[in-house]
């Protein structure tokens, strides 16, 4: 499987994840207002009038110009895989790590008792120990919360969207997380071949 390229604002903040073919699109319309990371790949196209083959390289990060203005102000779409990928497929009352098969969506302050369906108010939990929760409140379960549900910032989302990130894309987008983040005992768990492979 090829990596994707990050691409990002004029400022730096992440846009979207792209296919290599795009990347170079955006280099051939001259989109393309800085690039940083490794060389990810090089395209050749025709031969020019002095002999020379064309050639295009991407990085794997790239600044697309007139891009960004706002749209890191919104917070992220919850969905299950991204909640469970913010909490590492942990549940938040045993503290077991469970294949994502397993696992369910909780909302802390149950939705029949007033709550929310927020990042804030929603964890990860096993199956089981959200069957013996049921819908009470953790306390009045008696299953106290092993960690605090919070809403992923933009860096933190583009981690977690991206199964196959590369090492020089991990370290940019951890750069922009929260030290807070539990994203970042992560990062010293690469994969092979210089890639993070982040979630089973």
């Amino acid at each position: 499987m090829e990596p994707l390229v990050l691409t990002v604002d004029m400022a730096g903040l992440p846009q979207a994840w792209v296919e290599l073919e795009e990347a170079i699109t955006y280099h051939a319309k001259q989109m393309v207002a800085w690039s940083i990371g490794r060389e990810v790949r090089e395209f050749r196209g025709g031969w020019q009038r002095n002999g020379e083959r064309s050639r295009i390289a991407t990085k794997s990060i790239l600044a697309i110009k007139g891009t960004g203005a706002g749209s890191h102000l919104h917070a992220p779409g919850l969905t299950n895989s991204m909640l469970f990928a913010r909490d590492r497929q942990l549940c938040a009352y045993c503290g077991k790590r469970f294949l994502v098969r397993e696992l369910s969506r909780d909302h802390v302050v149950p939705v029949s008792r007033g709550g929310r369906d927020s990042w804030t108010n929603t964890v990860t939990a096993c199956r089981s120990c959200n069957t013996r929760k049921g819908g009470r409140s953790p306390e009045q379960a008696g299953m106290p919360l092993l960690y605090v549900p919070y809403v992923p910032n933009r860096h933190e989302h583009f981690i977690l969207r991206n199964r196959r990130i590369l090492a020089d894309q991990m370290e940019y987008l951890l750069a922009g997380v929260p030290r807070s983040s539990r994203l970042h005992v992560l990062k010293d768990a690469p994969g092979r071949d210089g890639h993070r492979l982040l979630f089973s």
